[in-house]
């Protein structure tokens, strides 16, 4: 009878879940020292969208929110034709 055991798959996933564990304490290393890491992320973006918007979203840089806008959903209106 077979052995039904297949102690190589084992030994290989617990290799990579070894690898995936030491690639989060690097990370968590890299930006431990910065606690509000993704706050401060996400302040940067939010005022980076609201400086578009003030601009009705013509500066370079603002060309990322274009598909988002002139929808229902979004309920901001600019007009593009003269950017695209």
């Amino acid at each position: 009878m077979k052995e039904p055991h297949n102690h190589a798959k084992v030994g290989h996933a617990m290799i990579v879940v070894s690898a995936s564990l030491a690639a989060i304490g690097l990370l968590a290393l890299a930006i431990g020292t910065d606690v509000l890491f993704a706050d401060n992320l996400q302040r940067d973006n939010t005022a980076h969208f609201n400086e578009c918007k003030n601009n009705d979203f013509q500066p370079d840089g603002c060309e990322k929110y274009w598909d988002r806008i002139n929808n229902p959903i979004s309920g901001i209106y600019v007009d593009l034709e003269g950017q695209k």
